[in-house]
């Protein structure tokens, strides 16, 4: 017989193996077996009864533990120097844990008293429980500059980068940080104008050369003016605000919601879970939970953090850095449902049929506790075979329930016929130094097909909720495709011996036969990417014309808060439609939604020049060490300049310019989207596979020169020498006679 643990060693036995805390592990840590287990089992559930564990389905797990984004007080340094600080918001049983300050070279310095915002992570240490890296002080909010340094005898100036700028601040010699002439720098203003008239400032980073990957981001930033200070006036809101309680919401800790995001997410906004219905009316059917963060309790209409956000209207992403629309005590701790921690949410109940149809929804306001926080390959490992010490104890009753509602809600997708479009997504991974070490195709995994089905469908019903009880709200609108633009992804279809039928009214279903036609030829990218340009941009408005893409009726955003101004508003109306309190939606916005709308759709096409400018910026950092070498890639684009390519290898965009090609004349057909050379007869049309010689990339613009090689495998055919600049009227004639005769004999090519 196994010597029974004592209640202090099982203690200590889950602090210190985390990850191993079902039952069936203490038992096999201490060699417990047969029906001793029953003996640990009650002493599990005394430990439970007490307030020491917390179970969560099959697991226990220590219930104090600080969130991931906490408030600490700094308590000082001791005898060696090291800086302690202590948690303000502890609110576990066991003594408030010891927190070491780690600093960076960069952060500034802090004494006894200040309060931080700083990202935790649990040690084992023997004075200490968890080690802490500065996000910033609480209280202060200084102003940033961006610049390039100039060194003087007296220590420099910073000049700034933005257009029609010319202030300058002064560096002390003390506060230079060591950088270099000519360095771009990004420093915070450290004083008041001295002795000859300059403001003083103090540099925090060095960015190394202007053009270098590390500063793209924040050129970008500036370039086109996103702002990223947030006003004294936000902070102080934000940095007095306290976790929500349970007062006035439905108390849905017990419930198993997780959350399930990309492996370097920072913050969490939604959270799910599903069961089987057990409803006897609704065989088969599944019943899905969708969990948001209540961000509306804590930015409320008319606030300092309100007004901010509006003027954001929605957060920005780069492969270095996230500007966010909330500062980080709201987007990084309050309003993210971390594991364990007790968090405000809107959550929709939505009950669907076995085939994925919706027969019902409720929203409450309520109070989750999310069981675990996930990340897409390690749920779709554990859903195919391969769980981990995370996953494992969720896999029966958390995780596979949610792919069981999944491939209903699938059912309900191929019958409604949303546009489906197959644009792999680009991942840029940088080194520590801001220099972009890899760039690969995200895989598309079915747990990501699975968050977008849930958040979808509550969307969806926030849209239709907020619609039935008649209240103003910002739909998210995609108008169908203009005839012009039909036109040109015809003319596109039938290069590539294709059809887009004439004649109806379009249907997104049309649309998609299309892409599966090409799908698998020479053609495939091409056609996406044709389709992609056929279509309207999306944008906000308070009336309802529709979601074309997505072939629904009606479609709000209500799933992103924390990113998305659109999101807060949608959670406000469901606020004020349900009289949930006294923070939903005003008369003051609601008379001023269209507006809104307006303004939160130019700032998200903002956000996406900005990310599609340091993503360009980006590749041709990446391709500049491999100019010279030999590429290939597919004829994207034509102009009368020349020839856009997409390389396969990162998806970037490279020119050919069209007096590069041969030495003869080329004629440019508009309709039949090619270049014609007058001597040879070489046609270069969309879709053709190139190999191509990077000759230039030039980082500060983004710009990639190619030279043509080979086109579909076959060497580029040379023309009369002196023959550029000479058309020949003949050839002109021939071309057009032959564009026609390719326009009449179209390959059906149906799948």
């Amino acid at each position: 017989m196994a010597r029974i643990p004592s209640r202090d060693e099982i203690l200590e036995w889950i602090s210190e193996n985390p990850s191993q805390t079902s039952k069936r592990d203490i038992a096999k840590a201490f060699g417990i077996k047969g029906s001793d287990r029953i003996e640990l089992k009650r002493i599990l559930r005394d430990l439970e009864a007490d307030g020491h564990l917390e179970k969560r389905r099959k697991t226990y797990r220590d219930p104090d533990r600080l969130p991931p984004v906490s408030v600490l007080l700094v308590t000082g340094p001791n005898r060696d120097g090291d800086l302690f600080a202590r948690p303000l918001e502890w609110q576990g049983e066991s003594p408030e844990p010891v927190v070491l300050v780690i600093p960076r070279e960069s952060d500034p310095a802090l004494g006894e008293g200040d309060r931080i915002l700083a990202r935790v992570t649990l040690v084992k240490a023997e004075d200490h429980a968890y080690e802490a890296r500065l996000i910033r002080r609480i209280g202060t909010n200084p102003r940033k500059i961006l610049g390039v340094f100039r060194k003087s005898a007296e220590g420099g100036r910073i000049l700034p980068i933005d257009k029609g700028v010319d202030r300058e601040w002064r560096v002390a010699p003390d506060a230079t940080h060591g950088a270099k002439d000519g360095e771009l720098v990004e420093a915070e203003q450290s004083g008041p104008k001295d002795r000859m008239g300059l403001p003083r400032a103090r540099i925090v980073t060095r960015l190394g050369d202007p053009s270098q990957p590390k500063a793209v981001s924040l050129i970008a930033i500036h370039q086109h003016g996103i702002p990223d200070d947030f006003p004294d006036a936000a902070i102080a809101e934000a940095d007095a605000m306290t976790p929500a309680g349970l007062s006035g919401r439905e108390d849905l800790r017990d419930m198993p919601l997780l959350t399930i995001d990309p492996s370097d997410a920072r913050d969490h906004d939604d959270a799910c879970f599903a069961h089987a219905d057990d409803d006897p009316k609704n065989k088969g059917g599944h019943v899905i939970w969708v969990a948001i963060a209540d961000v509306a309790h804590y930015v409320t209409p008319g606030s300092a953090l309100d007004r901010e956000a509006w003027n954001r209207g929605n957060s920005t992403y780069f492969p270095d850095r996230v500007v966010p629309m909330l500062p980080d005590r709201l987007s990084g701790d309050l309003c993210s449902l971390h594991e364990g921690v007790p968090r405000a949410c809107v959550a929709v109940r939505m009950q669907i049929d076995a085939h994925g149809n919706k027969v019902s929804h409720r929203f409450v306001r309520g109070l989750m506790r999310s069981v675990a926080s996930l990340d897409y390959e390690e749920v779709q490992a554990a859903v195919d075979g391969a769980p981990n010490d995370r996953t494992a104890p969720l896999l029966d009753d958390v995780l596979k329930p949610l792919f069981d509602a999944y491939e209903a809600l699938k059912q309900a997708r191929n019958a409604r016929q949303p546009l489906d479009l197959d644009l792999p997504e680009r991942r840029i991974v940088l080194d520590d130094e801001g220099k972009v070490r890899s760039v690969a195709f995200k895989d598309r995994l079915d747990a990501h097909r699975l968050i977008e089905e849930f958040m979808i469908l509550a969307n969806v019903a926030a849209a239709e909720t907020l619609g039935a009880k008649r209240q103003p709200l910002l739909y998210r609108v995609h108008e169908e495709p203009a005839p012009e633009k039909l036109d040109a992804l015809r003319e596109t279809a039938q290069s590539a011996g294709l059809v887009l039928a004439k004649g109806q009214v379009l249907k997104t279903g049309h649309l998609n036969r299309l892409l599966a036609q090409s799908e698998g030829t020479d053609y495939d990218e091409l056609i996406n990417m044709a389709t992609l340009r056929a279509m309207t941009q999306a944008y906000y408005a308070p009336e309802n014309f529709g979601h074309f893409g997505l072939a629904l009726k009606a479609y709000a955003h209500f799933t992103s808060p924390i990113r998305r101004y659109s999101d807060l508003v949608v959670h406000r109306a469901l606020i004020r439609g349900h009289g949930w309190g006294d923070d939903g939606l005003s008369l003051e916005e609601i008379e001023r939604l269209d507006a809104t709308g307006e303004h939160i759709s130019e700032t998200e096409r903002r956000s996406m020049a900005a990310e599609r400018d340091t993503t360009d910026r980006y590749l041709a950092a990446y391709l500049s060490e491999r100019v010279g070498t030999e590429l290939t890639g597919r004829i994207s684009g034509i102009q009368r300049f020349g020839a856009f390519v997409r390389l396969d290898e990162t998806g970037a965009d490279g020119l050919i310019p069209v007096r590069t090609i041969g030495s003869e004349y080329f004629h440019f057909d508009a309709d039949s989207q090619t270049l014609m050379g007058a001597d040879t007869g070489l046609t270069l049309g969309l879709g053709q596979k190139v190999t191509v010689r990077l000759t230039e990339a030039v980082p500060v613009t983004g710009g990639l020169m190619l030279e043509l090689l080979e086109v579909g495998g076959g060497t580029i055919p040379q023309g009369r020498k002196g023959a550029r600049g000479r058309p020949v009227r003949r050839k002109i004639a021939k071309s057009k006679k032959k564009v026609q005769k390719v326009k009449r004999k179209v390959t059906r090519n149906r799948r």
